[in-house]
């Protein structure tokens, strides 16, 4: 089988194709012949050394979301799944191929007219937006900001934040252009990326879901309500400075809070659950899945320069060609 792997920590040209042996599961896990393969902010954090800290070395598959067709189970899982398009985590890496390896409770069936590469633009991104909205108490009326919105899981918040009946729901980015985007998604103001520049835009808000991190991160306390909550769901600028947490407590008397999150401590069969809902509603139209492109596998390369250029909107799926 062709994948595309990480030959040392770099810049976008470090990911090389192989060709490497054809893989069988494991117990407890399935085989998926993939369709599509989700490009995410992750896979350029692990390309580039930024997680090495955390166990991430080179020579590995990226990838951790694909969709597909499962062609083989392993002991211990339900024969009734080959054959059944399937969208699935497969953990950090092994997404970038075309065969990938899950673990059976990390599957969910797709809907006869939902596409390969809608799943692996909605999945993840939409399912970690849920939860994400959820860990910050987030209830209807509420104000919410959403800082790095035109990302994968930035489209999905403001989408949900709307569909949650948020009574506002601002957005930071990069321009003017994408900030109509968004307002079609449901953003109601449009900031800069400090937050600044729409007059009419709210003083503070309820909730803050912020997706960049980075230097720039405790400036955003003095944006939150008393009682507001930040979450932080990703890390694309860097971490926080590690005095960040003064600027919460020299502002202690408005009960602000601050917390992270990652999916990885919900539940499988809540994640699975939850997405499934997810792509239910997509299919109701209540829901879009934001592809900014699709390109061939070998071409993961161009997709991580896109990413790493600002320019994408969404997200990039990758396709096996199977020539």
């Amino acid at each position: 089988m062709k994948a595309v792997m990480v030959q040392a920590f770099g810049g976008p040209e470090v990911l090389a194709v192989a060709d490497l042996p054809d893989l069988h599961p494991g117990t407890g896990q399935v085989l998926i012949a993939t369709e599509a393969i989700g490009v995410g902010g992750i896979d350029v954090l692990i390309r580039s050394g930024a997680l090495a800290a955390y166990g991430a070395a080179p020579g590995r598959i990226l990838g951790s979301e694909v969709a597909g067709t499962v062609t083989e189970v392993g002991e211990g899982v339900d024969t009734a799944w080959v054959g059944r398009r399937v969208w699935a985590l497969t953990g950090e890496s092994g997404g970038y191929a075309e065969q990938a390896l899950a673990p059976a409770e990390a599957l969910v069936p797709l809907p006869a007219d939902l596409s390969a590469v809608a799943a692996v633009t909605l999945g993840s991104s939409a399912m970690v937006a849920h939860f994400a909205l959820r860990h910050a108490h987030f209830a209807r009326g509420e104000s919410v900001l959403v800082r790095g919105a035109a990302g994968g899981i930035g489209v999905m918040a403001v989408q949900l934040a709307a569909r949650g009946g948020a009574g506002v729901v601002a957005v930071t980015t990069s321009s003017a252009e994408r900030g109509d985007r968004l307002r079609e998604l449901g953003a109601t103001h449009v900031l800069d990326r400090r937050g600044r520049g729409a007059p009419d835009a709210p003083a503070g808000y309820d909730v803050i879901l912020d997706i960049v991190a980075g230097a720039e991160l405790p400036s955003f306390f003095a944006m939150l309500e008393p009682n507001g909550r930040m979450v932080a769901v990703g890390a694309m600028a860097g971490m926080p400075p590690a005095d960040f947490g003064m600027e919460m407590v020299a502002a202690f008397r408005r009960s602000m809070s601050f917390a992270t999150f990652s999916a990885d401590t919900v539940p499988a069969p809540d994640r699975c659950a939850a997405t499934a809902e997810l792509f239910t509603a997509a299919n109701r139209g209540e829901l879009k899945a934001v592809v900014h492109e699709t390109l061939p596998l070998e071409r993961a390369v161009l997709a991580h320069q896109k990413m790493e250029a600002g320019e994408v909107f969404g997200r990039i799926a990758l396709t096996p060609s199977r020539s």
